[in-house]
Formats: C-alpha cells, structure tokens, sequence
C-alpha cells in the first residue's frame, strides 16, 4: 500500500506542478483535507500562492482556513459573505450559467465569490475528491458493486454539469480552473487501488482514509485530521439561504425559480 500511496501522491504533485508551475494561482480553500493538499503542493510549484477563503462571520471554513493556513505558512485572504451576498450571487450565477438546480447552486457559492474577488487568473481546487475517495456519506454501507456504479454515475454528473457550470463563472470573470483530482493520472492512480481501501468506514474522521494517509505521507497530520464538511455549510452559505427563505417564507426551490424569472431564466 506504501508504493501505491507514493504513486498517487506523485501523481498528485504532477497534476498541480502542470497546472501552476511558473504561475500565480489562488487556491479556492476551505482550511480542509482536499484543498490542503492541493495548498501544500501549490505552494512548492507555483510562482506565488494565495488562499481564498469563502464564509459568513464564525463559520467553520473561516475557522479552519486561519489555523491551516498558519500550519502552511501562506498567504489567506477570507472573502466575507452575508445574506445579501448570496441573494446577488445567487442572481448572477443563475445568470452566468443557466444553472437552475438549487444544490448545485448552493455549493458553487463559494467557488463563485474566488473566482469574482481573486487577483490570480489561475484558480485551482479540490473539487472531484469526494466523488474519487468515496467522501460522501452516502457511499457508506454499499456493497463494491453499488459503490463502484455510485462513484461512476456521480464522477460523470461532475464531469457533465458541475464544471461546465464552474467553467462559465470561471471565464465570466477570465479565470480559469484546474482540478487536479481529475487529471487522468490521478483517477488512474486511485482506480488502481483496492475498491476496498476507498470504501468509507461510519466515522468522519476514517472517510478518504487513502488521502488522508497520503496528507501524513506530504508531512501535514493536521489536515489528514480534519472533518470534512460540504462546502454551503462549511462555508455558512446554506445557513444565510435559509435566514433568506424563512425571511421572505418562501422554499429554497421557489427562491430560485424567483431569481430566475428576475434575471430572465
């Protein structure tokens, strides 16, 4: 297992040395495991790093990213966020994308703020590490067959709707992304691992253990011991969209069939 975890770290280290090397990049963090890695990595091959990190006031993300951040040594910059933040977000996104799904919407609203308020033209991400090593918690309790038809079916959701959908906020603002946990190396690296070293175990803190033992492996115990939280709650996006909906007693689903008929979707 050693060999296979240095083929995949090798191999991460390669998919963020060709997205960033010789560059500036902002690094869309959440002060977790899968933008940690990405972070750390960053830091050797890009010509300059910064972090950016997306919250309300007091949320976990803004927590966690000071002390990840310290542990690295790099530059943080929090992007605060409030409820008339996301409303326009919100607005704008929709606008931008055509997205109408309200999931898919929340989640992005982190993305979309780096992406709008970053200096660096190249962004890069962890997004695709949940679907890779099995993160969700919905992955638990599958027998290797129903994991392995769940990962395909939500790598190939990711890969259809999510980053095109990141990709036009991306260019809206002349960015561009890069998902290292999605380069064909990488994917190729976890394939090779035993289905049963990916499964999750019913405990948070055993999820990704693969990439958590890859995060010691780089020398950084602290992130591999991090919880992981999905990035509108994490980010306390999910909790200001709820103080919108109760505020206008409305569903989340008819605030953004609202927004979509505002800005003409």
């Amino acid at each position: 297992m050693t060999s296979d975890l240095g083929s995949l770290r090798k191999a991460l280290d390669g998919a963020v040395r060709e997205a960033v090397s010789g560059k500036n990049a902002a690094v869309a963090f959440s002060g977790g495991l899968d933008s940690g890695i990405i972070a750390a990595a960053a830091k050797e091959y890009a010509e300059g790093t910064t972090l950016y990190t997306v919250g309300s006031e007091g949320s976990h993300d803004i927590r966690e990213a000071g002390s990840s951040a310290e542990e690295f040594g790099m530059r943080l910059i929090c992007i605060p966020i409030t409820e008339d933040d996301v409303l326009k977000g919100l607005k704008e996104m929709i606008l931008i994308t055509g997205t109408k799904d309200p999931v898919t919407l929340s989640f992005e609203v982190p993305l979309f703020f780096v992406c709008k308020n970053c200096a660096e033209w190249d962004v890069i991400t962890g997004q695709g590490a949940d679907e890779l090593f099995a993160g969700y918690s919905k992955y638990i309790g599958l027998n290797e067959n129903d994991l392995k038809e769940k990962r395909a079916e939500d790598m190939r959701k990711l890969f259809e709707h999510t980053l095109p959908h990141e990709k036009k906020v991306a260019e809206h603002f002349g960015k561009k992304m890069h998902y290292p946990y999605l380069d064909e190396k990488v994917i190729e690296a976890v394939n090779g691992l035993e289905l049963g070293a990916i499964a999750p175990a019913d405990d948070p803190a055993s999820r990704k253990r693969v990439l958590r033992e890859v995060s010691d492996l780089a020398g950084y115990p602290n992130i591999s011991a991090k919880e992981k939280k999905a990035a509108q709650y994490g980010s306390g996006t999910m909790a200001l969209i709820k103080k919108i909906c109760r505020d206008r007693n409305v569903t989340y689903a008819c605030l953004i069939e609202m927004l979509c008929r505002e800005v003409g979707r």
